[in-house]
């Protein structure tokens, strides 16, 4: 009897070795579709933050350049340099990236772009200004950074709704809550925000 009840408790413990071995097996699979997630979507907001600071490298030589034939519009020159600094000011840690940090990034960025816009208006008043090779090649190096842009925030978009969809499905929400994966926020799809802004130079 003894040795029929070892036996059925040997047999119990081996069982309930590979239950928790297949457990940990599928956790540690889970953990790692979380990590590379994860990682995407940093990654994904690495390009971003890059097409932006494109863009802010450009609008130094594009203020110079309409200095040069419209000089008496200093108030736009600053509000553009104004804007350009407070939106190269906010810099964000993708692995800390929240609702509220996202918030301030896009209304910074936003404002540069209404700054940009006033710039272009000014373009107009000045034909020899849209005339000029220099003032030409950077509408097409603006309006490509602008596309790029925009490319690059649907595709972080796309990136954290495939991570979000997964932090928050059951079972892997358990894991998440566990080891602090916490869901990403989204640019806000509001009028505008989803294409790229209109730099019309007037052609």
């Amino acid at each position: 009897m003894n040795s029929t009840s070892n036996g059925i408790g040997r047999y119990v413990k081996i069982g309930l070795g590979v239950v928790v071995a297949v457990f940990l097996v599928k956790g540690c699979s889970s953990y790692n579709t979380l990590v590379q997630l994860d990682e995407g979507v940093q990654n994904s907001w690495g390009q971003v933050e890059n097409q932006y600071q494109r863009r802010a490298d450009l609008i130094p030589n594009l203020v110079a350049t309409v200095k040069g034939y419209a000089q008496h519009e200093e108030e736009t020159f600053t509000k553009v340099t104004e804007a350009r600094a407070k939106a190269t000011s906010t810099t964000i840690d993708a692995s800390k990236l929240d609702e509220q940090s996202l918030k301030q990034f896009q209304a910074n960025q936003d404002a540069l772009s209404s700054a940009l816009s006033r710039l272009m208006v000014v373009s107009e008043r000045y034909p020899e200004l849209k005339a000029s090779e220099q003032f030409q090649n950077l509408q097409v190096q603006l309006e490509g950074t602008e596309n790029r842009i925009a490319t690059a925030r649907m595709d972080f978009n796309n990136t954290a709704k495939q991570y979000n969809t997964e932090v928050r499905s059951f079972p892997m929400n358990m894991l998440a809550g566990m080891f602090g994966f916490s869901a990403r926020p989204y640019f806000q799809a509001k009028e505008g925000s989803d294409v790229a802004p209109q730099v019309d130079f007037g052609k």
